[in-house]
């Protein structure tokens, strides 16, 4: 048949891709080309490969090897090219002329169609055919794509692609400000060495309660090897909210091998919670996640923590059971808070 784009959707567990470039194999498939997405309900394997069968035998190949939702359409040898590079070129070419946003956003997403709509609210993917992307207050972009859906990675590259096409926002340093609904300001900072007491301290201030649902298990201390991890951030970016010289809350967001996810977690003193402060790091650590092109934040919590899964819940999140009944993995897409932001 010649050139074919394959996508499926797998459980993520070890050997998954090795069964499904197996079956492709057999059918005397050559894989050219291979991206692994987060999505949803699993991981999306996107292959284009030279493979002589027909798309209906490659579905089924790929069914019985354990993939859903096998969708199998035309590619062309154009495809083939290096997707950074591809990227790459894209990116310098919005950059020189970010009137043709949609234009070049359609190229990079093989869309269908694009065009500039006014005035319609961004889509939280209810037609996975369909894709707006906020380039401002009451404008963005509209995709659509028949036959491959658009996954939540390509949500993130979207936006990231749009920030692109956007004049440059003044950095206003590391500290950032946040105003809660009683007035009362925090200064928000990243997490470093200096603040090794503090946030000693600030566990000795919380309940056990508060420190189990953060940690599964009402540790009474933090062990310096955790926080020697939490400041490393070559492993995550984590932030720190003071009042009046106190640290009150933490928030970390840590890097996983997965390909495009990152898994947050806080910690809020008892009488700071119920104000918004949880909320408005979250949405801090998902800018930080969007910023280093991850696709979807995770979070694992305790399922009587009920206050933290209505705060991921009002940022759109999903909860799932996880094979532990008593946790509750809540997965955000990131380009759909990034859009509130």
């Amino acid at each position: 048949m010649g050139f074919l784009r394959i996508r499926t959707t797998v459980d993520e567990r070890p050997g998954r891709l090795a069964k499904l470039a197996a079956a492709l194999a057999e059918r005397g498939g050559n894989i050219l080309g291979l991206s692994v997405q987060p999505d949803a309900d699993g991981t999306v394997d996107e292959f284009v490969a030279d493979i002589p069968a027909s798309p209906e035998a490659v579905r089924e190949a790929l069914e019985a090897a354990g993939g859903r939702r096998v969708l199998v359409v035309p590619a062309s040898a154009h495809e083939l090219t290096d997707e950074p590079t591809r990227a790459l070129l894209l990116a310098t070419r919005v950059r020189a002329m970010p009137w043709r946003l949609p234009e070049l956003m359609a190229e990079l997403l093989r869309a269908d169609d694009a065009r500039w709509i006014y005035g319609e609210s961004v889509s939280d993917l209810p037609d996975p055919t369909q894709l707006v992307v906020r380039v401002a207050e009451k404008r963005s972009v509209r995709l659509r794509r028949t036959e491959l859906p658009f996954t939540m990675t390509e949500a993130a590259r979207a936006a990231a692609f749009v920030r692109l096409a956007q004049p440059p926002v003044e950095q206003a340093g590391n500290e950032r400000s946040l105003t809660l609904g009683d007035g009362a300001e925090l200064d928000v900072r990243p997490l470093t060495g200096i603040y090794r007491e503090a946030v000693r301290d600030l566990h000795d201030r919380c309940s056990p309660e508060s420190r189990r649902f953060r940690y599964f298990t009402s540790m009474p201390a933090l062990p310096p090897r955790v926080f020697d991890r939490l400041v490393d951030r070559s492993r995550g970016q984590s932030l720190v909210a003071c009042f009046d010289g106190q640290v009150v809350a933490m928030a970390n967001l840590m890097f996983t091998p997965d390909p495009g996810i990152a898994e947050m977690a806080f910690l809020v003193e008892d009488r700071w919670q119920g104000k918004g402060v949880g909320t408005a790091l979250a949405r801090m650590l998902v800018q930080i996640a969007r910023d280093h092109g991850y696709a979807e934040v995770r979070a694992a919590m305790l399922s009587d923590n009920a206050r933290m899964r209505s705060l991921l819940v009002r940022l759109g999140a999903t909860l799932a059971y996880t094979e532990d009944p008593g946790v509750v993995e809540a997965r955000l897409p990131v380009a759909g808070v990034a859009a509130l932001i």
